[in-house]
Parts: structure tokens; sequence; C-alpha cells
């Protein structure tokens, strides 16, 4: 006859191995999730240096423009035609940049979503490793008293 203890000891560690894997799961799920929220503040960055550089673009072209205008002649006073272009370049650039800011914001957005998911989904996979390694081991006390009485 063999030693009734096996079956428990097996299921013992079995349970334990489920209880590493739910925490390797989840430890896995936080560092992607700690590496999507990286490459979410890369975007913050990407997004803050899109705007910094279409608003020095404006500003190099603002300066070229208002030399030619200047040099050639043109009045480059708010209420003429040089100063209505002016003031047309300067709500495009505006434009762009809320436009550009918004994508940025959005990005961001959508990658903190992503973080989140993850780490959910690793919480979830440990509390699922968890209840198995609780029901393993409820099985293998069950089989263990089983074959204790002589069943």
């Amino acid at each position: 006859m063999s030693n009734p203890l096996i079956p428990l000891i097996f299921s013992t560690i079995s349970s334990g191995m489920q209880a590493r894997s739910g925490a390797a799961a989840k430890a896995a799920a936080d560092l992607d999730a700690f590496n999507i929220e990286t490459q979410r503040e890369v975007s913050k960055a990407e997004a803050l240096q899109r705007h910094n550089d279409r608003l020095e673009q404006y500003r190099a072209n603002t300066r070229a423009n208002v030399a030619v205008f200047f040099a050639s002649g043109a009045d480059v006073r708010p209420d003429k035609s040089v100063g209505a272009f002016l003031n047309r370049q300067q709500e495009i650039a505006t434009q762009d940049t809320k436009r550009s800011d918004l994508m940025g914001f959005f990005e961001q957005m959508k990658l903190t979503q992503q973080a989140t998911a993850t780490r959910v989904e690793g919480r979830a996979r440990q509390q699922a490793a968890m209840i198995g390694a609780f029901t393993t081991m409820a099985q293998g006390i069950a089989d263990y008293q089983d074959t204790k009485g002589g069943k």
C-alpha cells in the first residue's frame, strides 16, 4: 500500500507552484505596465517637442517674411494685406499646434488606459492562480482524508 501523504505532498507542491505562477504573471504585467507608462512619457515629450518645433518654425517664417516685406518696401502694419497675411499665418500655426497637442493628449490617454488594463489583467491572473492553488490544496486534503479514512 502506498503512503497516503504522497498525494497531499504533491498537492502542496502543485498549489505552491500555482501561487508562484500567479505572482510571476502579476510581476510581468506590472513590468509591462511600467514600460507602457514609460512609452507614454516619451510620447508626451515628443508632443511637446512637436509643439515647440511648430512655434519655432512659425517664428522663423515670420521673421523671414517681415524682412522680405520690409526690404521690398511693403507696409507691414496689421491693417494692410501684409499684416493680414502675417495674422493668417499665426492662426494656422495656432491651429497646427492645437491639433498636434490634442493628438498627443489622445495618445497619452490611450497609453494610460493600456497600462491600467495590463495591471488589471495581471491582478486577475494572480487571483485566478490563487484560486487554482486553493482548489488544488483543498482537493489534496480531501483526497488525503478519503485515503486515510479507507474509502
